[in-house]
């Protein structure tokens, strides 16, 4: 019985260590995607009260959570019954990570000049429930598009393996992309809270106290980074799924260098997305 017992710890063991394998070259192989990750979502996690910034996080962490055990089952089954189905569906998120990038792009230099740019009223909505409410639901959006590219590449890795390894192997990738991603975010939001602490606890003087000011004015510029590279990152990940599910699109320039041509790629079909959406919208409005 003892022996037996032991046995079936020894094969736990084995295949613990088979899937730290799998999981160590499956999250190298996602770090880029990951990175984009970070940085998409560090933007959208921004911008709120300093009250509400923890509680946000959280909200949009849980909506990753759901996020990842939604796609990893559906991939797994569709890996196994129905995979042209798993390219249809990078190729439809790549649209939606373009449009969202090309949109804010547009925003910036075409309707900024119509916003006023100190308007009390307008920072007060931007504060509100419902404000908040529709900028988790857009981040939480973004992360399900971000995760199925995760996962996907995740799986990509481990498809010559056993299926109990493919699930624990995605489903570690999956989890730590979560912790680890949003973990990183709430240190980047509470930089400044941190910095504060620092200043108070150092009575303003000493080392201590030239870091806590150097985190806090150094968050609004790391937010404008991240803005931007935010920007850059979904439409870098949707032209990188095009470059590498369009057969046609894969072959086309290949002495181009690949960055450009998937930045390239990402704002063709950005702004396709942008001007198909913005015709639906406007015959939809023309027809109420």
């Amino acid at each position: 019985m003892a022996s037996g017992f032991f046995a079936i710890l020894d094969d736990i063991a084995a295949l613990m260590d088979d899937v730290a394998v799998t999981a160590k070259l499956a999250t190298r192989k996602t770090a880029g995607i990951l990175g984009d990750d970070l940085a998409v979502n560090a933007e959208k996690a921004t911008g709120f009260l300093a009250s509400r910034e923890i509680p946000v996080l959280w909200a949009i962490t849980k909506g990753s959570l759901v996020n990842k055990l939604i796609i990893v089952p559906i991939a797994l089954l569709l890996n196994t019954f129905f995979p042209i189905a798993i390219k249809f569906i990078l190729i439809l998120g790549g649209f939606y990570l373009a449009y969202e990038g090309v949109e804010k792009i547009i925003e910036f230099f075409f309707h900024k000049k119509h916003q006023p740019a100190h308007d009390a009223v307008k920072a007060v909505e931007l504060t509100g429930p419902a404000a908040e409410k529709a900028k988790v639901k857009s981040a939480v959006m973004t992360d399900f598009i971000l995760s199925v590219e995760i996962v996907i590449i995740a799986l990509g890795t481990v498809l010559e393996e056993t299926l109990t390894i493919q699930i624990l192997t995605v489903s570690v990738v999956a989890l730590l992309a979560t912790v680890g991603v949003y973990g990183i975010v709430a240190l980047i939001v509470r930089m400044d809270d941190a910095g504060y602490s620092l200043i108070k606890g150092s009575g303003d003087k000493g080392f201590v106290s030239t870091l806590g000011h150097l985190l806090v004015k150094a968050l609004p510029i790391i937010i404008r980074i991240l803005a931007v590279v935010g920007t850059i990152a979904l439409i870098m990940v949707a032209g990188g799924i095009f470059v590498h599910n369009i057969e046609y699109v894969h072959h086309l320039y290949p002495k181009v260098p690949s960055t450009l041509k998937e930045f390239a790629y990402g704002l063709i079909g950005g702004l396709i997305a942008v001007i198909l959406i913005t015709g639906v919208k406007k015959l939809i409005t023309a027809f109420k």
